[in-house]
């Protein structure tokens, strides 16, 4: 059935809601309640077109997972579609819209970023104010956010002399996976928010480059597409995020390991979505700076609704996230689902690296979510810095990963030196792909390469094995703040 501008206006409230995604018409009424933002943001696009809204921010299965064919209505009229298209060429270009566009245009040469802080530099001066704001955000008062790259700063080496290093080797094994250096891409969502590519110009990126990236749950590329556009050779892990419809957590879960990637890591931070007051409140500041009206519940304490109406209220009660996740239940029952190793992701403490380990799970990842879940979390390092104190057992019965603050090749070191395996890095790779696209995702990998390298040799470690806890010492001092970038 073709269907017209005229008749879908017609449909835009909650006892009758379509809206049309790239000339194809979807009646989604029975999806409001349903929907992880909530309604309000599909009861905006109701009886119009959605598309500019949808398409960032969804993988290309997004519509065949959640809606049934009956509620995929048919085409737009072939003419109204045209003039859809006409209409949007005339719109007038927001404030925004012509910075960014400036912004681009002004990029310097890739050869002249030297370092992850020079990258992210151009990104920010790149990227949508709104955009920018959701890769950017921690929570609360950004106290976490801070702290996890000013950790950084508390490690200092016991450089050692007279060791050869002219062959320097920085490769390693990753659950048994060979990586070209002790670093992987730790997942992160809606990519393409940065790029109309996403997440696969990481995938591109590592696989040239020979790094392990994991996907999430939430990636704006379905994990199908970003399988498909791996090198043979090339190794995926996946994050999941776990609801409590166990169904189709273990959908998931198979759906992963039936496209090749190698393993699963169960993110155990987010029982909650935390309050993320800079995200929430640029939809005000934009309302503000470009005169549009944007969709946040007023006086509604609860209802909190970042830039593109998404309301963490909602997002907890509509995607479910299981909040009653237990050692004694969880892990078993993702054991009898997947033969994939299982890896804690936020981990955060030494008692529950001692619990992971008794359970026997593959591996853990010490991390606060990038600062972005629980306020004065401690930093990742300061946690493995305890954890090798405490019980250094643990790191011979599972393999050690963090993530979060890591800008440096010296930092991979530290973390290395404090015994991790590896170390993963989420938002670089955003404003990296944001900036550069693909190209920027290989430029950073290979600054991070020849920081590695650089550091090994002059510490003195012509190998990862040479990386041992001696050549690092805590010193308790204030750092400067000069990395701290929010």
């Amino acid at each position: 059935m073709v269907l017209s501008i005229e008749e879908i206006a017609k449909h835009k409230d909650e006892s009758s809601c379509w809206v049309i995604i790239k000339n194809e018409v979807y009646d989604v009424t029975e999806f409001l309640l349903r929907h992880p933002g909530g309604p309000a943001i599909l009861l905006n696009y109701g009886g119009r077109d959605a598309t500019s809204a949808y398409e960032p921010i969804h993988s290309s299965d997004a519509i065949q997972r959640n809606l049934s064919p009956s509620q995929c209505l048919g085409p737009l009229k072939s003419s109204d579609a045209r003039d859809l298209e006409l209409q949007e060429k005339q719109r007038g270009q927001t404030k925004d819209e012509i910075r960014v566009e400036h912004a681009m245009k002004q990029r310097p040469p890739l050869s002249r970023i030297l370092s992850l802080a020079d990258m992210e530099d151009v990104a920010r001066k790149v990227l949508p104010f709104s955009t920018l704001s959701f890769f950017s955000t921690g929570s609360d008062d950004e106290i976490t956010l801070q702290e996890n790259v000013r950790a950084f700063e508390r490690f200092f080496f016991h450089a050692r002399v007279m060791r050869p290093v002219s062959k320097c080797d920085p490769s390693t094994k990753i659950l048994g996976y060979d990586s070209s250096i002790p670093v992987f891409v730790s997942g992160a969502s809606t990519a393409r928010l940065g790029h109309p590519l996403g997440e696969l110009n990481i995938t591109r990126g590592c696989g040239n480059a020979n790094i392990i990236q994991m996907v999430c749950t939430f990636a704006s590329i379905s994990k199908a597409e970003i399988a498909a556009a791996a090198l043979p050779s090339q190794h995926l892990f996946f994050q999941l995020y776990k609801t409590t419809n166990l169904d189709s957590a273990a959908k998931l879960v198979r759906e992963a390991e039936e496209l090749g990637y190698k393993a699963i890591f169960l993110t155990v931070d987010v029982a909650v979505i935390s309050t993320r007051s800079r995200d929430i409140k640029n939809p005000w500041i934009i309302e503000a700076e470009e005169g549009k009206t944007q969709y946040y519940t007023e006086g509604d304490p609860d209802e909190t609704v970042n830039m593109f109406g998404t309301s963490t209220r909602h997002a907890s009660r509509n995607y479910p996230l299981d909040a009653d996740m237990s050692w004694e239940v969880t892990i078993p029952w993702l054991r009898s689902i997947t033969k994939l190793p299982i890896i804690l992701k936020g981990i955060q403490c030494v008692e529950d690296a001692v619990l992971a380990a008794e359970m026997g799970v593959d591996g853990i990842l010490l991390s606060n979510h990038g600062g972005r879940q629980l306020e004065y979390s401690l930093p990742p390092l300061e946690v493995l810095n305890k954890l090798r104190r405490e019980r250094p057992d643990i790191f011979y019965k599972l393999e050690v990963y963090i993530d979060g603050g890591i800008r440096r090749g010296t930092d991979v070191i530290k973390a290395l030196c404090l015994g991790a395996k590896a170390v993963g890095l989420g938002r670089p790779f955003m404003y990296a792909l944001s900036a550069y696209g693909e190209a920027g995702v290989s430029k950073i990998l290979s600054i991070l390469n020849r920081e590695i390298v650089t550091a090994m040799q002059l510490l003195g470690a012509a190998s990862i094995k040479d990386l041992t806890p001696e050549l690092v010492e805590r010193v308790d001092w204030e750092p400067a703040t000069h990395r701290a970038k929010l």
